[in-house]
């Protein structure tokens, strides 16, 4: 435990890509197999999930510090993080533990889930009272499911690349899927022999990189490959030894989720990896992502549902055909391969190929683009067409391209105080639009502001606030801000009746008073024009 504490020390203390991928070297060679199977666990984000009620655990802090709940409260709001309010409240006592990671994670961590609440407090105190400063501080993360580190899964791969002395795509693609971290595993993540790769398991996928710069810089449009960019879940299909297993981006199993797409894919070759987009789809056109979302965290879909949103994958790559891995090829041949396997399926099948927007200059791909949110899109895909498939996020050779957002003036109603480096300060905020004479809330954005007008918000929030409810303070309708977001769908959950998707802040309106503010009225005529273009 000592050693990992050491390991995120070095980690938070530099912004140095080399330094961090020194550090991470010098742990993993020289940590117990068992511990650094946890280490790449938590690093690459598989943190366990909250192990104790929270308000139990702010209690028996509370008690452990030997102060009120109230004085606890206040300053779990001002440090904006519970894992440090209680490392830096709670007394350290005398002892001390020299237990291993796993130790402390196998033996101490995980098992809090199976006491009850005296249990637990025992056995939490115990801990407290063993651990110091950065040993206490991972711990309490790792308890309250919050662990983050500056680290990167790239950097995690290059690293432990560099301590098996095995290129990076071989240690990022054992990565992938499903995975214990004990001492067997390991040991098996950083073996030089690379035939050993496990038949269910996905590719890791390829991102593409936002385009920001001029398209003509691209060179020819007629080396690239345009597609749309859909708004669904990114996903690989593996067909492998008689099986069909659908994989996330996020390397969640979804088998059994789509089961319209699962029977499809069954029809094709064994040995075959296809990569695309899940998306809800009604008469032959795509349904908004609110549809999808219906589908989302059901691991079985009742007659009814399957009827009312049917799920369609929309197929962009083929990275493996009889068994063999064609991701070094470039895309025109893996795309021809694609066609040919989409093309035998039966027609209407839940799998179609995603089409290819055919354009004889940038200026009609410009038009094209224009057009993606009649689509149920967001925006294109650009692609190198003799571009290999790579790892990860890789700049030059696929772009995407999204529309321009949506964009509305609305007024600051709501305000919630912030967490971790933004504890302190009102950053959470909720927007309204006007509605008649009143006000309807609209949307929630955390994100568009720099740090001195984040500070200088806070200071009108807390001048200006008329009543609090809880963490939640109601603010005088002054401060009128643009929002920008990509899509508008009708909603029951929301007091608006409307829903937007990903929305944030643009810029501060300052030139503009609360009668300069955009009406629901305005929103709901955007809702309306997209659905005429559609």
């Amino acid at each position: 435990m000592k050693e990992f504490a050491a390991l995120y020390d070095a980690i938070d203390a530099s912004t140095s890509t080399s330094a961090k991928v020194s550090a991470l070297v010098h742990f993993f060679r020289s940590a117990p197999a068992a511990d650094a199977a946890w280490a790449v666990a938590f690093l690459t984000g598989r943190r366990p999930k909250r192990l104790v009620r929270a308000p139990d655990l702010r209690r028996w802090a509370a008690e452990a510090a030997a102060i009120p709940e109230w004085l606890f409260e206040d300053a779990y709001a001002q440090a904006g993080d519970l894992a440090e309010t209680i490392t830096l409240l709670v007394p350290a006592g005398h002892d001390r533990s020299d237990d291993t990671l796993a130790a402390w994670v196998e033996q101490r961590l995980l098992p809090l889930a199976t006491l009850d609440a005296p249990q637990q407090q025992a056995a939490l105190r115990q801990a407290w009272q063993q651990l110091h400063g950065t040993e206490r501080f991972v711990f309490n993360k790792l308890l309250t499911g919050g662990f983050r580190v500056g680290v990167s899964d790239g950097l995690v791969v290059r690293a432990l690349a560099e301590v098996a002395a095995l290129p990076t795509d071989v240690i990022a693609h054992r990565l992938m899927g499903q995975w214990e971290p004990t001492s067997a595993w390991f040991t098996a993540l950083t073996r030089a022999e690379t035939t050993d790769a496990d038949w269910s398991r996905p590719y890791p996928f390829f991102l593409a990189h936002p385009l920001e710069q001029p398209l003509e810089s691209l060179g020819e449009s007629t080396a690239w490959l345009a597609e749309w960019k859909w708004d669904g879940i990114r996903a690989q299909v593996v067909c492998r030894r008689g099986r069909v297993m659908l994989w996330s981006r996020g390397e969640e199993l979804l088998t059994g989720r789509f089961p319209e797409v699962e029977a499809t894919c069954a029809l094709l070759p064994d040995g075959t990896v296809l990569d695309g987009e899940l998306l809800a789809w009604g008469d032959d056109a795509p349904l908004p992502f609110t549809a999808l979302q219906r589908r989302l965290n059901r691991k079985r879909v009742g007659r009814a549902l399957l009827s009312e949103v049917p799920v369609r994958l929309i197929a962009y790559d083929c990275l493996e055909s009889g068994g063999v891995d064609l991701r070094s090829r470039p895309l025109h041949e893996r795309r021809a391969r694609l066609t040919t396997l989409v093309q035998a399926l039966p027609t209407g099948a839940a799998v179609q190929l995603s089409p290819e927007i055919t354009s004889a200059s940038w200026s009609a791909l410009r038009d094209a683009r224009a057009e993606a949110r009649a689509q149920e899109a967001e925006g294109l895909m650009l692609k190198r067409r003799d571009s290999v498939y790579g790892v990860g996020r890789r700049g030059g050779d696929w772009w995407k391209w999204k529309v321009t957002p949506l964009t509305v003036d609305a007024v600051l109603v709501y305000a919630q105080a912030g967490h971790g480096r933004r504890a302190g300060l009102y950053t959470d905020y909720t927007f309204a639009l006007r509605d008649g004479d009143g006000l309807v809330p609209f949307a929630k954005a955390y994100s568009g502001l720099t740090d001195a007008e984040i500070r200088e918000v806070d200071r009108f929030i807390r001048a200006h606030t008329r009543e609090k409810f809880g963490p939640v303070r109601t603010v005088e309708p002054q401060l009128v801000f643009e929002l920008a977001f990509e899509g508008i769908q009708e909603s029951t959950r929301h007091k608006s009746g409307l829903a937007v998707r990903f929305p944030r802040i643009a810029r501060w309106r300052r030139d503009k008073q609360v009668a300069d503010a955009d009406t629901i009225d305005t929103v709901r005529a955007m809702l309306r024009a997209s659905r005429t273009s559609s």
